[in-house]
């Protein structure tokens, strides 16, 4: 490695990991301030030109998502007083010209591309930044500059070339809720050094604060309005764990329930909600504007009034195929009023549907034509259908797809039936880790196998859980494989020949600092949709 002036600013990968953000925007204020060589674009070569001195504006840190073989997504959002009530960040009410750029290495001698984009007001002073033109499979450093600071330093990568093969090391992750635990395994899994990241939803959750269970403060009420939503997303991505693994890898995001409120569905909220009638939807313009503004989506993606287009579909070469899916904004009222329910006949109704029906043809059509090894769902709810009462009577949840029977069964039988060579369902949603094989009639566990499913337990909702094996829940369903009901994630590995997983726990999250370790390991051999652990 050559020789580095100490004016220079170099960021190793162990940097990055050990968590060293706000000290490395600094010793790169310190590098331009003491005459040391910036690449970053001439128009801001100046401290604070076009925009006067701010303070440190990158309090959130900076996130890379939805790549592909010749471009990502590049985000980051300004905020010199991130907890600001009115939810602005403390920021003036004018566009901020912030400039941005991409090198091969850490240290930004070979810079490949870089611009200047406007943070706008209306947009939370978010900055969301299409790279293209990139090599297929490689990897990227990034970082942006205004007001005469610079940011933390994010590692990312485009998609491979269509059609090659390799290997993945892909995580995903559910359910962070801040006050209910720390955010350590948001850390763990950056220290797998993923090539990619899928969160499933509940990134946020909308509740006050609850001084008799929360570990950490929560600061706002309840989310409701604009400023409220940008407050709390704001408050989140001030843990610096949740900052280190948006650093390390691209992520590719779905929103579930608690980014907007609990078990809502369509225009339909929660009963008992603070908002009901027309003042949700008022509510979830807010919400779905203040997701838009934190995530690290593309333009496409941008929200108008209370739609948004979410669900999406990624390629990663010719291994993988990822389906992202949502299952909020289409789906019809939960049936029997929600909770979990024995002898729902009105689930059964085939008209009933928690994708709606664009989102299944597209689904459906996805997978006759498929041609990767591997076809994946990333969604929000438990797919495969689970008994959760021990006994004769049945308990099934109706805000999962259990509720929308007809509509999960097609979707399952299509994956048996079409160009998917591998099926795989992975879900967020129960704060609880699951395994289970997918059946092509879901009340017959004997019936072929479809495909698998991967249920990742919470970052930190639930708070620490427990070791109850739940052995009655699992003999009442012979097609579930595993569960455990302590915090973490999962870590995948595909290649061309099997899928590893790995169900990662955590045995605390009420304090900081806890190692994680492995549950359970299943492989997956191609072609074979069965549940072997290893």
């Amino acid at each position: 490695m050559p020789e580095r002036s100490p004016t220079t600013r170099f960021v190793s990968r162990r940097s990055i990991l050990l968590g060293g953000a706000a000290a490395l925007g600094m010793s790169g204020m310190a590098a331009l301030n003491m005459g040391g060589t910036s690449t970053l674009p001439r128009a801001a070569a100046q401290p604070g030109a076009g925009v006067g001195r701010l303070a440190d504006p990158f309090t959130l840190g900076v996130a890379s998502g939805d790549p592909v073989p010749d471009g990502v997504v590049l985000w980051t959002r300004l905020a010199q007083e991130p907890l600001a009530e009115d939810g602005l960040g403390g920021m003036p009410d004018k566009v901020i010209p912030v400039d941005w750029e991409i090198a091969t290495d850490e240290n930004f001698s070979k810079v490949v591309q870089k611009g200047t984009a406007d943070a706008a007001p209306e947009w939370g002073h978010s900055v969301h930044i299409e790279a293209e033109g990139l090599d297929a499979g490689a990897e990227y450093f990034y970082r942006f500059r205004t007001g005469g600071n610079i940011s933390s330093v994010g590692r990312t990568r485009t998609a491979p070339a269509p059609g090659s093969m390799g290997e993945l090391t892909m995580c995903f992750a559910s359910c962070s809720h801040y006050g209910q635990g720390y955010f350590t395994a948001y850390r763990r899994l950056a220290e797998d050094e993923p090539g990619l990241i899928l969160h499933l939803g509940d990134y946020q959750y909308e509740y006050e604060a609850d001084p008799d269970k929360d570990v950490r403060e929560i600061v706002g009420p309840e989310t409701v309005t604009l400023a409220n939503y940008r407050l709390r997303h704001a408050q989140y991505k001030t843990d610096a764990d949740l900052q280190l693994a948006h650093s390390v890898a691209p992520w590719l995001v779905v929103w579930d329930d608690h980014e907007t409120e609990n078990n809502w569905a369509d225009e339909v909220p929660e009963e008992g909600s603070q908002t009901p009638g027309e003042k949700f939807l008022a509510r979830r313009k807010a919400a779905f504007k203040a997701y838009y503004e934190n995530m690290p989506l593309r333009s496409n993606a941008k929200p108008s009034g209370i739609d948004m287009q979410l669900y999406r579909r990624l390629s990663w070469g010719g291994l993988a195929t990822f389906h992202m899916l949502d299952t909020r904004q289409y789906r019809d009222d939960q049936a029997c009023g929600d909770g979990i329910k024995s002898g729902c006949d009105e689930r059964l109704d085939p008209d009933r549907s928690i994708t709606g029906s664009q989102q299944e043809q597209w689904i459906i059509d996805g997978f006759n034509n498929s041609t990767a090894r591997w076809d994946v769902l990333g969604q929000q709810v438990f797919f495969s259908q689970i008994d959760l009462t021990p006994g004769d009577e049945e308990g099934l949840n109706m805000d999962a797809w259990d509720g929308y029977a007809a509509n999960r069964d097609r979707i399952a039988k299509a994956m048996g039936n079409s160009k998917v060579r591998n099926g795989i369902v992975l879900t967020g949603d129960v704060h609880r880790h699951w395994a289970a094989e997918v059946k092509e009639d879901l009340d017959t566990p004997d019936s072929p196998g479809v495909g698998t499913e991967f249920i990742t337990t919470s970052i930190s909702s639930g708070q620490d859980g427990d070791d109850d094996p739940n052995d009655e829940v699992l003999k009442e369903n012979p097609h579930v494989k595993f569960h455990s009901n302590r915090r973490g994630y999962v870590r995948t590995t595909f290649t061309a020949k099997e899928l590893r997983v790995d169900h990662r726990v955590l045995p605390y999250v009420t304090k900081e600092g806890a190692e994680a370790s492995t549950a359970q390991t299943f492989v997956v051999s191609d072609g074979d949709p069965t549940l072997n652990p290893a």
